[in-house]
């Protein structure tokens, strides 16, 4: 259970002037505002949100470069390796860029690294498959920006690249004292410096985490930055004369709708990523889900088929749990090179055995992952971890310890890196809390982890703030266990690592009618960044508590003359107490919630799903 309940609470008058100015509720009104929604306007167009309010993808560094470089390869008839990634995001944006540059008449052919074969990001292994193919531009999506020795390799063989990403570049270290000479004389064929960053010696870098005016596009996923790639084709287009070998004839209308018929896709590599649903994020993945929930697309409609989906609405949160491990469960255990021609299919029949071939691996993924789970919870019975969990092992599937690193910060709350030995390396996935930046940590790490002269402690690392893949020696993981520690210890307090509950409003019982459920239906999509809003009520008088399944916990609760029905799964204490450590139940609570429609027996009614509670003050 939560053990600090955080509430930001907002002058009642200027609660009310909202509420006035907008026409919603007071607690819609606190919410937004509690969510940095100050104004009218910027909460009206939080609330209507629609494709008129897409920011124009020339805003993004480097994507004029790019375009121009894409409509050279139409001109001269060159062929393009479009190199993907084999997680739901990289294989959603490779489907957006092949489809986009396929409907402008260029020759695509597309690569999917494998996991255990070829590792995470761009590679020279896609380098001589492009040079076996005869393609003369590599185009990647959701990688590269670190990818120095593979972009050299190309620049050698005379094969231009773009590369599109939205993971954090590499921080130049012209500046650094602790800058190696010898680390500058090794790489200065093939970095770029770039303001504060190293990049790759390539045609264009396009990736948000560079530098935008725009904070819309800031937090683009893989997926994203595509579309936004796709956006600017359309639109430069209009101006192209299309040589004879190429048989484009859209009009720019039907090249928007074409575009725009993309988003489905990239609204399941935005949810897949994980991503802030504010701002660009949130338009992508509201209109999305309006053509997933049509299935318009034939691959995405067996999905929804398999995953028993159908007549179902298909909000945000249900696509993380039904279509997305689908979609992953490929580059997990397989090669994810058929996702992509599962995504552009147009083929029923081909459509629906490629969904049934992803709903096994599925199962499968699961069963590895229950089992690697459970063998790192035993592990950890027996080790103390104070802080960092850090374990590795051989024969884990390298394919659910990201899965596994991901469960295990969620139990302990701290940060997790799980590895999977093999031949004397280690290769491995973390996940994080709020409060420490993965990849910070990560290169501090790296600098400081080593004595003089012995060399860099990773062989490599990349990622996000909450999301990291890490290689290394296996003989080293003892020193990385003692470096991370040190690092998260200097720079985390004690509170950093006590899970807050964040209470988006305070409501009364009265409030919590069919009118909020509606109005709350408007903060959709919800997700990372967006969170299904908790309320808070305090006084609330329990009625007939009991345990019902296996270990939830019922009540009526009850304010006033206002009664309503609560349900905490999983919430039930041994021996039938309502809270943990309390022999008998307290009469009156405070609790916090989400407010839901419980749908039985063809009959719909309030109910409170319970986050968190305590005995009233």
């Amino acid at each position: 259970m939560h053990r600090k309940w955080l509430v930001s609470r907002t002058n009642p008058e200027y609660i009310r002037y909202i509420s006035k100015a907008v026409s919603i509720s007071p607690a819609l009104s606190q919410i937004l505002i509690n969510r940095g929604l100050k104004t009218p306007q910027e909460i009206n167009d939080f609330l209507k949100p629609g494709i008129s309010g897409l920011s124009d993808p020339f805003e993004l560094p480097g994507i004029k470069t790019a375009v121009e470089r894409i409509k050279h390869a139409l001109d001269i008839n060159e062929r393009i390796l479009v190199h993907g990634d084999y997680d739901a995001d990289g294989l959603t944006a490779t489907a957006i860029m092949v489809h986009a540059l396929r409907m402008h008449g260029l020759d695509v052919h597309y690569f999917i690294p494998n996991r255990i074969a070829h590792g995470y990001g761009f590679n020279p292994a896609a380098v001589k498959i492009a040079k076996e193919l005869g393609a003369t531009l590599i185009i990647t999506v959701d990688c590269g920006i670190t990818s120095f020795e593979a972009a050299a390799y190309a620049k050698a063989e005379g094969i231009d690249v773009i590369i599109t990403d939205h993971h954090e570049p590499v921080k130049s270290r012209i500046q650094d004292t602790g800058y190696r000479m010898q680390d500058k004389k090794e790489h200065a064929s093939c970095i770029v410096h770039h303001a504060s960053f190293e990049l790759p010696d390539t045609v264009a870098v396009i990736n948000p985490k560079l530098a935008t005016c725009n904070l819309q596009l800031a937090s683009l996923s893989g997926a994203g930055v595509a579309f936004k790639i796709a956006q600017a084709l359309c639109s430069a287009s209009e101006q192209w004369t299309v040589p004879a070998h190429r048989h484009y004839q859209q009009t720019p209308t039907l090249c928007t709708d074409t575009v725009n018929c993309l988003l489905d896709l990239a609204a399941i590599g935005t949810m897949a990523d994980v991503v802030p649903l504010t701002g660009e994020n949130r338009i992508i993945v509201r209109e999305g889900l309006k053509l997933i929930h049509e299935g318009r697309r034939l691959g995405i409609k067996a999905l929804k088929s398999i995953a028993g989906l159908d007549g179902r609405q298909i909000r945000a949160e249900l696509l993380s749990f039904t279509i997305i491990p689908r979609i992953n469960a490929a580059g997990r255990l397989a090669d994810s090179q058929d996702v992509v021609r599962l995504l552009l299919s147009d083929k029923e029949e081909e459509a629906l055995e490629l969904s049934s071939w992803l709903d096994r691996l599925n199962s499968e993924r699961q069963k590895l992952d229950e089992e690697v789970y459970q063998e790192a919870l035993s592990r950890l019975a027996a080790k103390e971890h104070d802080s960092v969990i850090v374990l590795s092992g051989e024969g884990w599937h390298l394919g659910v310890v990201g899965i596994v690193a991901s469960r295990l910060a969620e139990k302990f709350y701290c940060p997790a890196f799980i590895f999977s030995e093999e031949n004397g390396i280690a290769k491995g996935s973390a996940r994080s809390i709020p409060s420490f930046d993965l990849c910070k940590g990560l290169s501090e790490c790296n600098r400081l982890g080593r004595p003089a002269g012995a060399g860099e402690l990773l062989l490599s690392f990349g990622g996000h703030k909450q999301a990291a893949g890490i290689k290394l020696r296996a003989e080293n993981i003892s020193d990385f266990e003692k470096a991370i520690q040190g690092v998260i210890k200097s720079s985390l307090s004690k509170d950093d690592f006590i899970p807050c509950l964040d209470i988006d409003a305070d409501i009364t019982l009265a409030e919590a009618n069919h009118n909020l459920v509606k109005e709350l239906s408007m903060l959709e999509p919800l997700g990372y960044g967006n969170e299904k809003p908790f309320l808070g009520s305090k006084g609330l008088e329990v009625i007939n508590p009991r345990i019902v399944g296996n270990n939830h916990l019922k009540m009526r609760l009850k304010q006033g003359p206002q009664t309503i029905d609560a349900i905490g799964f999983n919430m039930a204490a041994p021996g039938g107490s309502l809270m943990r450590g309390d022999p008998s139940p307290p009469d009156i609570i405070d609790a916090v919630f989400t407010l839901d429609i419980n749908e039985y027996n063809g009959n719909s009614y309030l109910q409170l799903n319970l986050k968190a509670f305590r005995p009233s003050k």
